[in-house]
């Protein structure tokens, strides 16, 4: 079908006398104008032209389609799972323990809420967890919840945020409700999951973006503990909320270019301002996004001015 497409592109489109063959088929054709990669167009003599979308738009089609498809087999895999669990057979007290305890997937909604504050009761030494900018539904005041009993029998607790977070006035509230209760709390640019770990004994892993649609809770002491490193890792890496970082790695061009971004300039006002070429802009933008682990220009100038490194 993309063969297709681009064989469109490059023909400035065809006419539909011509025959589907040159395309490779009227299933292939019907396909193109079915994910709005090509629509007919009317042409004089009441004949039609089959024109290509224009590329981003047939690029948009093609993810949608991905994007549902991806959807549609990780539900088969949540069925998959309810179904093997639905037909194991419950263990009992006689039986010897095994491995398939050590691994489990939960499905139901309120299983998993209900599973999440057993886990955080259930902590003594440590409460760890990861949060990402995914939630099942609208962030408003009623996403505000208290703080977890853990917290109040003086479990060590950090938590680290996505970025965004910080930026929501929702979710910055429930932030700062926490840290007043002795939460340690660190802001780090993509935080790709969620994640909740109880001491080292036990982890809960989400199979969607906002871990409600589908979870795994983890008992394996070997995965366990590399969910804890994996933790630590990214702990090192991420920034303690309103700390300042003086000492700044910047040479004084990253950092003039910085503080132009940050003011709005493109990459060819940077460029004549600085004397170097756009080419040369691109190329420093980019290390600063990689020294700042940020996602997007305007994060890194964010985060430069977070971190102290530019006024």
């Amino acid at each position: 079908m993309y063969r297709a497409y681009r064989s469109l592109v490059e023909a400035a489109g065809r006419s539909c006398d011509e025959p589907a063959e040159a395309l490779g088929g009227a299933d292939v054709v019907a396909a193109l104008l079915e994910r709005g990669m090509a629509y007919r167009r009317p042409e004089p003599g009441g004949t039609h032209r089959l024109i290509p979308a224009p590329p981003d738009l047939a690029l948009q089609g093609a993810l949608t389609e991905m994007n549902q498809r991806l959807a549609e087999e990780h539900e088969r895999f949540l069925t998959g799972h309810r179904r093997l669990a639905e037909a194991r057979p419950t263990p009992t007290a006689s039986e010897p323990s095994s491995a398939a305890g050590l691994i489990q997937v939960i499905t139901e909604p309120d299983e998993i809420t209900r599973l999440s504050g057993v886990l955080v009761n259930a902590a003594r030494h440590d409460w760890l967890t990861l949060e990402n900018y995914l939630a099942d539904r609208p962030i408003d005041e009623t996403a505000i919840v208290a703080p977890p009993p853990a917290l109040r029998k003086g479990v060590h607790r950090r938590t680290i945020y996505d970025s965004r977070c910080a930026e929501h006035p929702v979710v910055a509230k429930n932030i700062a409700t926490a840290a007043e209760l002795g939460e340690e709390a660190r802001l780090l640019a993509d935080v790709g999951m969620k994640m909740k770990l109880a001491d080292a004994s036990v982890a809960m892993l989400p199979l969607g973006p906002t871990g409600m649609t589908g979870a795994v809770l983890v008992r394996s002491p070997v995965i366990v503990a590399a969910l804890r490193q994996y933790f630590e890792l990214l702990w090192e890496r991420a920034l303690p909320i309103g700390a300042v970082q003086s000492d700044s790695p910047l040479t004084e061009e990253l950092r003039a270019i910085l503080e132009l971004l940050v003011q709005g300039a493109d990459d060819e006002a940077i460029a004549r301002r600085l004397k170097i070429s756009a080419t040369t802009v691109r190329r420093r933008i980019t290390a600063i996004r990689e020294e700042l682990g940020t996602p997007s220009r305007f994060a890194a100038g964010a985060a430069a001015v977070r971190r102290g490194w530019i006024k």
